[in-house]
């Protein structure tokens, strides 16, 4: 029988992505890291024998523990939040029975370094639109939910990242920018190790919008009206940017489950 404590691998994919998704803690060893280099999407690595330390972090969230096989490790790391007064369960089967599934990896290669509070900080040309926003988006959903951007005059984004410790984005010559004619967003969706249908199918409407390339995509037009009434609305970028996240959640959940779903008003009549 399952422990009451656990969490399967279709569960928990179905929560990935979401903006109530549960905190995802890696407990394995470095041996065990190693040898398989790659992160659940949105998890981050802690020492299982000082799991203590993030509890106060942590407090009111729903927390997962990860280990490589769903034992021992990621057992005691959430049996000992659980103590703590925190919402813990573990993966059941552990980072194995993820990459059994076929599931979404990012390789931990692709992620830049941390900051002393555990945050990948990036940094881009400031008053953004398309790009600027689904970017940050993406990677607080599926790679780093604390992440940190910067937003500075487009002439200060280079002196900026070297100063700061932060990663350029959606600028001309680094490497998280366009590529021919795919977008910022295409190349995190692909280095990231994202490549599901529903982000390819949100790629394309962002490439839309961002390219005035309406034609791929029906949504595009409607992303780019949206995209531009919040930069209206908005003096401040950071506040700009928590508006645009609830914009790209619904994007994203009408990419994942209601693709198929139309609306008619009022119904047709009926003959009879």
């Amino acid at each position: 029988m399952p422990s009451p404590n656990t969490i399967t691998v279709s569960q928990l994919s179905r929560l990935i992505g979401l903006p109530d998704m549960p905190v995802l803690v890696d407990v394995r060893i470095d041996e065990d890291f190693d040898a398989d280099p790659w992160f659940i999407p949105s998890a981050f690595r802690h020492p299982f024998d000082g799991i203590d330390v993030l509890a106060p972090k942590l407090a009111g969230r729903k927390v997962v523990a990860v280990c490589w096989k769903g034992l021992k490790l990621s057992e005691g790391a959430a049996a000992s939040l659980r103590a703590a007064g925190i919402e813990a369960e573990v993966l059941e089967g552990g980072t194995t029975a993820w990459a059994e599934a076929d599931l979404p990896r990012v390789p931990a290669a692709s992620l830049p370094d941390r900051n002393a509070q555990g945050q990948t900080v990036w940094v881009t040309r400031h008053r953004p639109k398309i790009d600027r926003i689904a970017c940050p988006w993406l990677i607080r959903r599926f790679v780093d939910p604390g992440a940190r951007f910067l937003f500075v005059s487009p002439s200060e984004v280079a002196g900026v990242a070297e100063r700061f410790d932060a990663t350029p984005f959606d600028v001309e010559g680094v490497f998280w920018s366009h590529r021919g004619e795919l977008c910022s967003f295409d190349t995190m969706v692909t280095e990231f190790g994202l490549e599901t249908e529903p982000l390819k199918r949100l790629a394309t409407i962002v490439r839309g919008a961002d390219t005035n390339r309406h034609d791929l995509a029906p949504e595009a037009a409607g992303l780019l009206a949206a995209s531009l009434g919040l930069s209206r609305m908005y003096k401040d970028d950071l506040k700009q940017l928590e508006a645009g996240m609830a914009l790209y959640d619904a994007f994203y959940r009408w990419a994942r489950d209601a693709v198929e779903e139309g609306h008619d008003w009022p119904a047709a009549s009926r003959k009879g």
